[in-house]
């Protein structure tokens, strides 16, 4: 994140090309070290021991791992002062007390035992976390982790499917009040086990019940009446449901919407149940699914990879941009399709890979959404590494910061544009101007001489 104060020094922090006599003088300052924190790569020694010296046991926190070289991991570990030597030993542990995500290395790390080791510990909560994050551990081990006789460890254990629960531990772990709502999402039930999940009265139970992909007919029917308006969705998309009843459940969830249902509007649009059965299913059966009117089926259709010529056409037409997204991720997408589709509505920046890195898509077209007016689509231009600087120019002009935090990050554009957007109000601009390699070697000395380094 850009430190909003001082977004030239972090920016600089991160530029990679800043020689070690720059980041040296950065650790001085709390920008240039806020900058450093989330600069890529290892750290040469001497920026980490100015980092210690200036930074103490806040900068210790971010030094391990690869981030440090091994004789700077050995000198941190032996360090006279206990501040620095535990800091990030300390972060870890206090993260395992409070249950935030870690990952399994930093707990061998710093624990210094094996993963099969840790599972064992005397502390159920570092159990927890080692269950929680050895996704790849053996199965004797979810074995004695699914026996713990603590519940949390046992929650931690059952959270994903993988590396799953042996069917000999079905019937306990759906009795087992602290991992019903867990094991409830993926194993198979039996009509009785289904009826003693819902007697429970667990909403979060209910809930992981209506999304099991392994319901069967009877089960879907029982639910249709459940008052529950997400209940209602996950049952509407089970493949169990006829097309008649699917659209009452769902109108009757839009209608509690509409009438300003803050449950029926989570329901239809932040949930993340998807009928996933529908991938699976036989060709001719998901192609019965092309003029659903129902969006999430479509976009799972969408998802496929098998469909005939036609199909592909109505996906590509859809009226749920959603869906016509999804389509075009498939390998033979017509490059007039992918283009149409992002100059329409712009490019998912936080989907991978995006659109405009499609094999199929023609990329000498990127130059002409400079000329778009929306700036979403218009941001699209900035994809072309060698955009023409006057192009840039008129890029970095623009009111809308989004396009100028664009130029500022080009690899094309020049120093006179990033001295423009040095000075840009927007404090995200400005850093991301200072942290581009482009930027000469005179400017860094300059930001760092106008901070008093």
């Amino acid at each position: 994140m850009v430190h909003l104060k001082q977004p030239h020094l972090s920016g600089l922090g991160r530029n990679p090309a800043a020689p070690v006599g720059v980041l040296v003088r950065l650790a001085r300052h709390a920008a240039g070290r806020h900058g450093l924190a989330a600069r890529t790569g290892q750290l040469p020694d001497i920026v980490a021991e100015a980092l210690l010296a200036y930074g103490g046991s806040d900068s210790a926190v971010s030094l391990h791992g690869r981030r440090i070289s091994s004789a700077m991991r050995r000198r941190i570990a032996q360090h006279p002062d206990p501040a620095i030597r535990d800091a990030y030993p300390d972060f870890i542990r206090y993260g395992v007390d409070i249950g935030v995500p870690l990952n399994i290395e930093a707990l061998v790390d710093v624990y210094g035992r094996p993963p099969g080791e840790l599972a064992a510990s005397s502390d159920p909560k570092l159990r927890a976390m080692v269950a929680q994050t050895w996704r790849d551990r053996p199965m004797a081990v979810q074995v004695a982790l699914l026996n713990d006789a603590d519940p949390g460890v046992r929650a931690s254990a059952t959270r994903a499917e993988h590396p799953g629960v042996p069917a000999e531990y079905h019937e306990r772990c759906l009795s087992d009040p602290a991992v019903q709502a867990n094991v409830a999402r993926y194993l198979p039930l039996t009509f009785q086990q289904f009826e003693q999940l819902l007697a429970t009265g667990d909403k979060r139970v209910l809930h992981a019940v209506a999304r099991n992909p392994y319901l069967t007919a009877d089960m879907a029917i029982s639910l249709q009446t459940s008052a529950d308006p997400f209940v209602r969705v996950a049952v509407a998309y089970s493949r169990h449901v006829a097309p008649e009843v699917r659209d009452h459940l769902l109108a009757l969830v839009k209608e509690e919407y509409a009438a300003g249902s803050t449950d029926a509007y989570v329901a239809l649009h932040w949930s993340s149940y998807e009928p996933s059965w529908l991938r699976d299913a036989p060709l001719a059966e998901r192609l019965s699914y092309v003029d659903c009117p129902h969006a999430v089926l479509r976009k799972v259709l969408a998802a496929s990879r098998d469909l005939p010529d036609e199909a592909w056409q109505r996906l590509d037409d859809d009226p749920d941009v959603s869906v016509r997204r999804t389509a075009a991720r498939r390998p033979d997408t017509p490059p007039q399709v992918l283009l149409r589709l992002l100059r329409s509505h712009g490019e998912t920046f936080h989907v991978r890979p995006l659109l405009v890195d499609h094999p199929n898509f023609p990329r000498q077209a990127l130059r002409g959404f400079v000329e778009e007016v929306v700036p979403p689509v218009r941001v699209l231009a900035l994809e072309d590494p060698e955009l023409p600087v006057p192009e840039l120019r008129r890029l970095a002009g623009c009111e809308d910061s989004s396009l100028r935090l664009g130029v500022a990050r080009h690899p094309n554009v020049t120093a006179e544009l990033l001295e423009q957007l040095l000075a840009d109000l927007d404090p995200t601009v400005a850093e991301q101007a200072a942290a581009n390699p482009v930027l000469p070697r005179a400017r860094m000395d300059h930001i760092l001489a106008e901070a008093g380094l």
